[in-house]
């Protein structure tokens, strides 16, 4: 996807990231905030709220610190919210891991993320 380019010269937050088929970025650095609030527009989800913040960050972490897919629940835990909040708070997984700015995990990871909010 070639960067577009807003009045003033600065990059639209959605065109200034690739981002492949399945809407996942294609590169975890190019992500900020503002690309997150952009992402979460996109997805039907606005505004993003503190709570919101503490579980990307969460998932940032432990993503650049494991380079996998988390257990949800354990990531609610570490960002000290319910064990429940990535779908009280997103809807569903696969939408937290987008708005989160994650590369897409792959197919085995995606049916994982798809069934990651089944009620224990």
């Amino acid at each position: 996807m070639t960067p577009q380019k807003q009045q003033h010269g600065q990059q639209a937050p959605l065109t200034a990231a690739e981002f492949d088929d399945e809407g996942y970025i294609t590169d975890p650095n190019a992500w900020d905030r503002e690309l997150a609030q952009a992402i979460a527009a996109r997805e039907g989800l606005q505004p993003l709220g503190d709570d919101h913040w503490r579980l990307i960050d969460a998932m940032r972490r432990h993503y650049f610190r494991t380079g996998g897919v988390p257990v949800m629940r354990h990531i609610c835990r570490d960002a000290g919210l319910d064990t429940h909040c990535v779908s009280d708070l997103m809807s569903n997984a696969r939408r937290a891991w987008r708005i989160a700015g994650l590369p897409n995990p792959g197919e085995e990871a995606n049916a994982y993320i798809d069934t990651a909010e089944i009620p224990d």
